[in-house]
């Protein structure tokens, strides 16, 4: 099942995390996304603890079309070095996932 992947990163406000939801579903490097926040993250950045509010983005993909999702979020973030990660989707329904794999169909 690692075809198939749930892809997250994050935003320092709502405008920002939508509109990466946004362009990657129109552009069909995802499926579906999902914003939540705000959520309260706890980091080290340039030597320095920090914490702070961020939006939080998901978005199901598969392996196949990861790395242009991967480019997609690193050119619309406005960060130079924001978090984009996968994880491997263990388990999931039959159908959802024929969805997902014929939405993010490169053919479309």
């Amino acid at each position: 099942m690692t075809e198939f992947l749930q892809v997250t990163t994050t935003a320092a406000d709502r405008v920002t995390a939508t509109n990466l939801a946004r362009s990657a579903v129109a552009a069909r490097l995802a499926a579906s996304a999902q914003v939540s926040g705000p959520v309260l993250s706890f980091f080290w950045h340039l030597g320095e603890q920090g914490e702070g509010e961020e939006w939080q983005v998901v978005l199901k993909t598969t392996a196949e079309r990861y790395p242009e999702l991967e480019a997609h979020l690193r050119r619309e973030h406005p960060w130079d070095n924001p978090e984009v990660t996968a994880l491997p989707l263990a388990a999931a329904s039959e159908d959802y996932l024929a969805w997902l794999r014929q939405t993010v169909s490169a053919a479309q």
